[in-house]
């Protein structure tokens, strides 16, 4: 129970800060910014990591906990309890926001500023991305260490920065669920609940190829 708090707990801070830095943004006349607005994205995954990575790995997305299942580094059957408590925590994340930012109308929800298929491929390639970095920087399926949180929240920040005004850069269905279901905008979440995960999936043979042998699929036991 306490790696699904972790999970439930690292998500909600997550989705609170981040689509919360959205929703501030708005209504503030644009203090924050872009820049601002991806480097909370950033900046709060990196934080999450160091606090719940050695209790649940801190996978936040349930694109990356399918993404460590298919790698052989996690056990398929803790994969449906991680799963629920990512969506539980990113759920309450947004209702918060909802009762503290009642008149606002998509609370940080993803929408795409172009075509489906362009952010479609935009959301494959960036999880794809981090996915990538996520299984050559961690341990198993425990992503603490002296450059694990710096790396991935950094390319979190980078892919929110570039690709955030058209995509929303997403990255994770979660993060995309639970303000389209509080919100009740439901357009194109299909991209964001199909291309994050179709882009981790991809990630895995990627990191075997430039692997050595045996270092990135089927990690030992005793490194989760």
């Amino acid at each position: 129970m306490n790696k699904l708090l972790s999970e439930l707990l690292g998500t909600f801070i997550l989705v609170f800060a981040g689509t919360g830095a959205i929703v501030i943004n708005d209504v503030s006349g644009g203090v924050i910014g872009h820049a601002g607005i991806a480097l909370t994205f950033g900046l709060v995954v990196m934080a999450m990591i160091y606090t719940f990575g050695d209790v649940s790995g801190a996978h936040l997305n349930p694109a990356v906990t399918l993404g460590f299942a298919v790698a052989g580094r996690f056990e398929w059957k803790e994969v449906p309890g991680y799963v629920l408590a990512q969506i539980a925590g990113a759920g309450a994340a947004s209702s918060v926001l909802r009762l503290l930012f009642p008149t606002h109308e998509k609370l940080g929800a993803t929408l795409p500023s172009g075509t489906a298929m362009q952010s479609f491929v935009l959301e494959f390639i960036l999880t794809a991305i981090l996915m990538l970095a996520i299984l050559r920087v961690s341990t198993g399926a425990k992503e603490k260490g002296i450059t694990a949180g710096i790396a991935i929240g950094g390319i979190i920040a980078l892919e929110a920065m570039f690709a955030g005004p058209i995509s929303g850069a997403s990255m994770n269905p979660a993060r995309s669920l639970a303000p389209a279901i509080v919100s009740g905008h439901f357009e194109h979440l299909w991209i964001y609940l199909t291309a994050t995960v179709l882009g981790a999936l991809a990630a895995v043979p990627c990191c075997v190829g430039v692997s050595e042998p045996g270092c990135c699929l089927k990690c030992s036991p005793s490194s989760f």
